[in-house]
């Protein structure tokens, strides 16, 4: 059985803008019950004694939803920044992002920067914002400052192997996903940490996003401690 303890969670958060057509209502009331579903979710990582949550809140390709529903996710993203801080010192949790965060409108950008500074200090967990992410672009972007740093000689292209190829992520600090959790019974990675996930395991629940809760939360977890995992060998 699984020995190794449950450090790092990652999620893929969907099902909001089903949840609300089911109910007749707006996308967007769905991705707003989507954030309390977020604060929960971070109190309860804590109880659990789970050192780093990442979250996918926003990938490259989420772009190409209507202007109204992209605008109106970062209006909520704001509105999240600016309350969850209190949340997140509360909880001694810090926050940290990943992704092209410079292309994010300037406001939310700035207000991202606002909250990461203020709660650098944090000791007792991470949160991780995937924001504009999409684990292709980050392979990309780790490629990209790779190959200038061999140019430049400051890398010998013979010493790259994956764990120097890692020190380019966007954050190589922070261990790989033990497990990830998809809510909404979708059963695809759609494009969220392709080299961090290459061993964490996976759980998927029908559950929408709005809708788990700590029952659903506990269920992922006992199923992670009910797995035996080889990493590729044999026992």
């Amino acid at each position: 059985m699984l020995e190794k303890k449950l450090e790092h969670v990652a999620i893929i958060m969907d099902g909001n803008g089903r949840w609300a057509k089911e109910r007749g209502l707006p996308h967007l009331k769905g991705h707003r019950e989507g954030a309390e579903t977020v604060r929960r979710v971070v109190e309860m990582s804590k109880e659990y004694g789970i050192k780093y949550l990442t979250l996918y809140a926003f990938s490259t390709e989420n772009w190409k939803r209507d202007k109204e529903e992209v605008d109106g996710l970062m209006e909520l993203l704001l509105e999240f920044l600016e309350t969850q801080l209190v949340i997140l010192q509360k909880n001694n949790v810090r926050l940290k992002a990943i992704g092209r965060l410079k292309e994010l409108p300037q406001e939310v950008y700035e207000a991202l920067m606002q909250v990461i500074e203020e709660t650098a200090g944090n000791t007792d967990g991470t949160l991780v914002f995937a924001l504009n992410y999409g684990g292709r672009a980050e392979i990309v972007d780790a490629a990209r400052k790779l190959a200038e740093d061999v140019r430049a000689g400051e890398i010998n292209s013979a010493d790259i192997d994956e764990n120097l190829f890692r020190q380019y992520l966007y954050a190589p600090e922070i261990p790989d996903p033990d497990l990830m959790i998809r809510t909404s019974g979708e059963l695809r990675l759609s494009n969220f940490l392709l080299w961090e996930l290459s061993y964490s395991e996976l759980y998927v629940t029908d559950v929408y996003w709005p809708d788990f809760g700590r029952d659903d939360f506990s269920r992922a977890i006992d199923s992670y401690y009910g797995r035996d995992r080889r990493y590729g060998g044999r026992k």
